[in-house]
């Protein structure tokens, strides 16, 4: 697990009220508790090594936590019966907006042909709007997530057909 996970993994646990996560693995293991000690501060504790085993246990049964175990790269090819096609998917866990204000047209839509660098979607984490660019050149096929929708780390965003 990489720093920005880890980054990533805080601020789920601060945004969704989860009270307590624990995760153990090759090598590591974390510990993040979302209560807040008697000076306000949030205690984040950090160990490593540690054995081989993977424990997630939120602690308030309403939010849900879901945690990447293996690293994975923003753009990857889907195995199915769009197997031409390039999934872009999310660099961070956050909100999913695919416009840039409420009274705006989205970025794009199915049929837009985008560019290496053009904007996306924006997704805001943390109260910080974050837009997200494409890495390939293509048409979109499938906008994968409804507007102002909750995505997690690496999820999947788009359809490209890269032709």
């Amino acid at each position: 697990m990489n720093l920005e996970e880890i980054k990533d993994l805080i601020k789920l646990v601060s945004k969704t009220g989860i009270g307590k996560v624990k995760i153990e693995s090759e090598g590591f293991k974390i510990s993040i508790n979302g209560g807040s000690t008697s000076n306000g501060e949030q205690p984040i504790i950090l160990q490593a090594p540690a054995a081989q085993s993977f424990v997630a246990a939120p602690v308030a049964p309403i939010a849900e936590a879901v945690v990447a175990t293996t690293p994975a790269t923003p753009v990857a090819v889907v195995e199915s019966v769009d197997a031409k096609y390039i999934t872009i998917k999310s660099p961070m866990i956050g909100t999913f907006y695919r416009t840039p204000g409420p009274d705006k047209d989205a970025f794009v839509n199915v049929g837009s042909t985008i560019q290496a660098g053009s904007k996306l979607c924006i997704i805001e984490a943390m109260k910080t709007f974050n837009e997200i660019e494409a890495e390939i050149s293509g048409k979109i096929v499938k906008v994968l997530v409804d507007n102002a929708t909750p995505v997690d780390y690496d999820q999947p965003l788009f359809l490209v057909d890269p032709a």
